[in-house]
């Protein structure tokens, strides 16, 4: 798909952050075969960390944002592993995501859907993917959001 993606960043008005730097002794990305495993990206925003938990201080649409920042530091990480090169997706294979949320909250698919939906958005039919949505009662830094994810690329 030559570099449609990367025209399909701009028509959304998209500028993609820096890939991030790991913060502890893990790497950001590991390439095995043809496939790309990304470590966690936490919600992050052009203000820093977008804190909170869900059913209490946050609600489902608000999450669901955070969740689309950390589907931006993953194409972020996919677009290093790719050396530039985002045409060089397959497909998006699958994403497990983690919402910092109260013990009563049962939302995390929507919130997830943020992700999820701006991958698909982005990548068309390649953005499909098999996931995970589940609740976690703290995350790194009192983030809101963390998702992982696992890519295809030739």
């Amino acid at each position: 798909m030559n570099n449609s993606y990367e025209t399909r960043l701009t028509e959304l008005g998209i500028t993609l952050p820096d890939a991030p730097a790991p913060a502890a002794n893990y790497v950001p990305y590991v390439i095995v075969g043809d496939l790309v495993y990304i470590s966690g990206q936490i919600s992050n925003g052009p203000d820093g960390f977008i804190t909170g938990k869900l059913g209490d201080n946050m609600d489902v649409a608000a999450g669901a944002a955070a969740a689309k920042t950390c589907a931006l530091g993953l194409v972020a990480q996919l677009k290093a592993a790719c050396g530039g090169d985002l045409s060089r997706l397959v497909r998006v294979v699958k994403l497990g995501g983690f919402v910092n949320s109260t013990p009563d909250f049962t939302q995390q698919p929507q919130v997830i859907n943020g992700a999820s939906d701006f991958l698909v958005e982005l990548f068309g039919e390649a953005g499909r993917h098999a996931r995970a949505a589940v609740s976690a009662p703290a995350l790194p830094l009192g983030v809101a959001v963390e998702i992982e994810g696992i890519f295809q690329i030739k």
